[in-house]
């Protein structure tokens, strides 16, 4: 399994569709998701990124706190993947009405939907979202910009999932058995197509995990590292896995990924932890075991060290 498929496979993320859209110009929203929102579409969710799917018309987009535009087109996709706030339109100079306001939950449990505007040009959208902890997450959403923009229409390979989840927006107002299912499914699966294109679309020179997962080398690496976290790995053994020396590797290692390669480990096998700690029922010796530590007095420092209290401790807080 490659590296990518490996951290979605330990993300274990919770994702679907929460909002069918329609606007006609002049309009502009702030398309910001309060905490009551975020707590509405997910209660115990720790990190939700947004996302819109163009599905019809065309719009503007920016970040508050930015003045630079981004122009969007029927196909594309647009990610927040910290939770930034921003604003929506077809005029980004208008006052921008709260979302929130206009949202309408659907009486057949659904989507909920918005409608607003002057009456002009009608723009729609697909509005979804992506639940997931930060910790175990950071690898791939620290390697994403505050806005994004995916031309998943432009894209024949993706192209097919913009019709499919028009349709099941559609269908979501009169629900069927399984709507939510399927609804949550696409979801999941338009984000992974989506940053399947945003990493070919890529610059030869960028330097983030996404880039690492291009380089032959640091990507076998780390497929390595994350579909074996508790084996005593060393970079030696890493570099003939890999078929590089131990400095080669180390250096293009922390050149792409922003860290050496047993730091990174350390960094994710303390997450998995983290997370077992959180949800499971595991005693800390056998969760530290698991991870690769051969004592839990060497995992309570380490985990100290990562989080500022010790394992059992955490686990009572997060719980």
């Amino acid at each position: 399994m490659d590296a990518f498929s490996e951290v979605l496979r330990a993300l274990r993320l919770e994702s679907g569709l929460f909002l069918d859209a329609e606007f006609t110009a002049p309009w502009c929203i702030d398309s910001a998701p309060g905490k009551e929102d975020v707590r509405h579409i997910l209660p115990s969710a720790e990190h939700v990124a947004i996302y819109h799917l163009l599905v019809e018309g065309s719009c503007r987009a920016r970040l508050p706190d930015e003045g630079s535009i981004v122009d969007l087109v029927a196909g594309d996709l647009l990610m927040f993947p910290h939770g930034d706030g921003h604003l929506l339109g077809s005029d980004l100079s208008r006052s921008p009405v709260p979302a929130e306001k206009l949202a309408q939950p659907s009486p057949q449990g659904g989507l909920a939907r918005i409608v607003h505007g002057g009456g002009g040009t009608r723009t729609k959208f697909v509005c979804g979202y992506l639940a997931c902890d930060s910790r175990l997450c950071r690898p791939l959403l620290g390697a994403l910009p505050r806005m994004l923009r995916v031309p998943l229409g432009d894209n024949d390979g993706a192209a097919w999932i913009v019709i499919t989840i028009q349709r099941a927006a559609a269908e979501s107002r009169s629900p069927r058995v399984g709507t939510d299912a399927v609804l949550a499914k696409l979801a999941e699966l338009l984000f992974v197509e989506a940053i399947r294109c945003h990493l070919e679309s890529m610059p030869d020179d960028q330097r983030s995990w996404l880039a690492g997962l291009r380089d032959p080398h640091v990507s076998r690496a780390l497929r390595l590292l994350h579909g074996d976290p508790g084996r005593a790995w060393t970079v030696d053994e890493l570099g003939q896995e890999v078929g590089m020396s131990r400095s080669a590797l180390a250096e293009r290692f922390s050149q792409l990924i922003g860290e050496p390669p047993m730091q990174y480990l350390t960094r994710w096998r303390l997450a998995l932890a983290a997370r077992e700690l959180r949800e499971g029922n595991e005693a800390i010796v056998r969760i530290a075991d698991q991870v690769g530590y051969e004592s839990e007095a060497a995992f309570n420092r380490a985990f100290k060290r990562e989080f500022g209290m010790p394992p059992a401790t955490w686990r009572r807080h997060s719980r």
